[in-house]
């Protein structure tokens, strides 16, 4: 084997610390052990998705993106005008774990369902920051 070559069963260290099954910077082959990672960057070699896949989810990230930032000018101008002391840690709270979800559908790129269902988990955290937003 040379150095060019890498064992393509072989996993990070990181991987046995890390949370959902691990993350590992290297693809296994199909029915490996290894199947349960959820999250990991794409290797070199790993077949690239499909482009309708990542126009998809790119223009979802974007709405979600693009509506968060509405809500932020809503609060800031609430704020600015006097809110109460739950009003920014609640919108924030629930930005970031709607942005965590963002983030983790597009690590999991190469499964074949989860990251539809992150950006559908995604949007409920911003929705509930809309609402706080609109009837504050």
């Amino acid at each position: 084997m040379t150095t060019a070559e890498k064992d393509r069963t072989t996993r990070t260290e990181a991987a046995a610390i890390m949370p959902f099954g691990g993350w590992e910077s290297t693809p296994n082959g199909t029915g490996s052990p290894d199947d349960r990672t959820l999250f990991r960057f794409p290797a070199p070699d790993d077949p690239a998705p499909s482009t309708v896949r990542v126009l998809t989810m790119a223009l979802w990230a974007a709405v979600l993106g693009l509506t968060a930032t509405g809500v932020g000018v809503i609060a800031l101008v609430t704020v600015l005008g006097g809110a109460a002391f739950w009003y920014v840690p609640t919108l924030a709270l629930f930005g970031l774990l709607s942005v965590a979800m963002a983030v983790a559908s597009f690590l999991s790129i190469h499964r074949p369902v989860l990251p539809w269902l992150l950006l559908a988990c995604a949007t409920g955290p911003l929705a509930v920051d809309v609402l706080i937003a609109a009837l504050h």
